[in-house]
């Protein structure tokens, strides 16, 4: 009998976690790892090996044993892609390897001044994060080019899902309707990026770059206000960026302005989203914690 597929998750988090849940609902392995002892021992009772991972804890070399799929989420750091230097050797050297992901964001495209940007688009990054993010690419597309390494690059727009979206910040009256005219930003629904990874792993396409965001990139603002609508309350006030009392990392994502296309991997992989826009995601985020959204407007 073939033995089932075994997903090795680095750094599993939320957007990884919802792909080992739907991994392990079709009789995959799942083997994840934590930066400690405390979150490792919690995977272990989801039925996921829990391993720890960082500089300071390299992986056992037996970690990849077995292993078929591989998908890294852990950020670069100042000093670099703490996986690609710790591990990059041991994946060149393992034998059974079908496919890795890389999870990494559409922040490398920079400012595009609200223009349309695509996976041939030139990568421009303004932020110090987005810049080691596009090193790492670089580092991973060279493991495939060099070591024949299954490769994926996976760029992101901005995720969100439950207990991460409008609806809770609302909730816990932290959402503001910050307004910089002209400004746009991307998204993309947990569930469709775990839909999208599960549907790259059975078919993939080594060396290739795809970006994963919905239909609508939409006004921040406009996003608060229709979680304001669905639960029934006031939306906050909307502020000129200039006078927003805001954390200066919530000021950087004012900086750049684009429209990410996903139409590369929906083509490729007859993909449609199951929240084409924020609007849908929303609905759906109340649907699953059992509370139904309240009558909007038109």
């Amino acid at each position: 009998m073939t033995p089932a597929p075994h997903l090795l998750c680095l750094g599993l988090g939320y957007t990884a976690g919802r792909l080992a849940r739907a991994a392990m609902a079709r009789g995959w392995r799942v083997t994840g790892t934590s930066r400690t002892a405390r979150d490792a021992a919690t995977l272990e009772t989801d039925g996921i090996r829990g391993l720890v991972f960082d500089r300071e804890h390299p992986l056992p070399g037996e970690a990849l044993e077995d292993v078929t799929h591989v998908l890294v989420s852990v950020p670069p750091d100042d000093q670099g892609d703490p996986v690609l230097e710790m591990f990059g050797e041991a994946l060149a050297a393992a034998p059974g390897l079908r496919w890795v992901g890389y999870l990494s964001t559409t922040g490398v495209y920079g400012d595009a001044g609200g223009a349309w940007v695509d996976e041939t688009s030139p990568t421009r990054p303004t932020q110090a994060r987005s810049r080691r993010r596009a090193e790492a690419e670089a580092g991973w597309l060279a493991l495939h080019r060099d070591h024949g390494v299954p490769v994926e690059i996976f760029r992101l727009a901005g995720i969100y899902g439950p207990g991460r979206s409008a609806i809770d910040s609302v909730r816990a009256g932290t959402a503001h309707r910050v307004v910089k005219p002209g400004h746009v930003t991307c998204r993309i629904h947990v569930d469709d990026i775990a839909r999208a990874l599960a549907a790259a792993m059975e078919a993939p396409a080594p060396g290739t770059v795809f970006n994963l965001a919905d239909d609508e990139p939409a006004p921040p603002q406009d996003v608060v206000a229709e979680a304001c609508a669905l639960l029934g309350v006031a939306p906050p006030p909307e502020v000129p960026l200039e006078a927003a009392d805001i954390s200066p990392m919530a000021r950087s994502f004012y900086a750049d302005t684009r429209r990410v296309s996903a139409a590369r991997i929906k083509a490729r992989l007859g993909l449609r989203w199951r929240h084409p826009t924020y609007r849908e995601g929303l609905r759906a985020i109340l649907a699953e914690e059992g509370d139904a959204p309240r009558a909007t407007g038109a």
